[in-house]
């Protein structure tokens, strides 16, 4: 285990291997979505474990009860020292700090959030899978999505009770991502990504019920058999995902 300090946030790692991409199945009817955001970097030599855990527990949705929705987001702290991620943005770090002034823990790499809840070490699987399953069992609200020509209908209805007011955040992720690393701690590796949100923005706010509707506007260098829309329900006081649903864009069909 090393550490180090960056921007006076420490930076966690825990070096292991990583397995290859295969497709996530459909999830099973009756099966509660459960957002993990992986904070991530490419020069980090402890990411590309994490990064294997959450891509094979999204494949194989092996938690029961639960729908592991992946969103894989690159942090930019971690480029000048030696390698640019090119799916790094100034947003996810801004994201992860946000969380990380709430659980009082300092930001760090691989870090999952397990819907806004719960923090801990991506690589390590066994406490993963626990807060998964733990998060499972959490009320949430109802979120319907379905495609437009062009656009994402959204529809939000039965906050948690205690839930005054939430942030409805609509990302874009792609799956099959990899990378052919040339400097910095993963020189010569390549590397094989869990899902990467390529787009994050809020669509709204709710207090009970709402609508939305997100124009779509997908890049032609995205592959869109990989591309997926995910609308989190995001408590405004307290950080938690009280919400979720995803949506394949490759196929225009409803989902709960």
């Amino acid at each position: 285990m090393k550490r180090f300090v960056l921007a006076g946030l420490p930076v966690l790692a825990v070096a292991s291997a990583f397995a290859a991409h295969r497709p996530a199945p459909r999830p099973a009817a009756g099966r509660v979505p459960v957002v993990v955001e992986l904070f991530t970097s490419e020069g980090c030599s402890s990411c590309p474990a994490a990064d294997a855990a959450l891509r094979e527990l999204e494949s194989a949705q092996s938690v029961p009860g639960a729908e592991v929705i992946a969103l894989g987001q690159h942090v930019d702290y971690w480029n000048r020292l030696g390698w640019k991620d090119p799916f790094s943005s100034a947003q996810f770090t801004d994201r992860q700090r946000a969380y990380a002034a709430g659980f009082g823990t300092g930001s760090y790499t691989p870090q999952a959030v397990v819907n806004g809840r719960y923090e801990l070490v991506g690589g390590n699987r066994p406490a993963l899978v626990a807060a998964i399953a733990k998060a499972a069992q959490g009320p949430r609200a109802t979120v319907r999505l379905a495609r437009t020509a062009g656009a994402l209908t959204v529809q939000v209805a039965d906050l948690p009770a205690g839930t005054k007011a939430a942030t409805v955040l609509l990302a874009i992720t792609e799956t099959g991502l990899s990378t052919q690393v040339g400097r910095g701690e993963n020189a010569g590796r390549l590397l094989r990504h869990a899902a990467v949100v390529r787009e994050l923005r809020p669509l709204g706010t709710v207090s009970g019920s709402g609508a939305f509707t997100a124009p779509l506007a997908l890049r032609p260098e995205w592959r869109a058999p990989n591309l997926r829309a995910v609308v989190l329900v995001q408590d405004a006081a307290t950080r938690r995902i009280v919400g979720a649903a995803g949506l394949p864009l490759a196929a225009g069909v409803a989902a709960n």
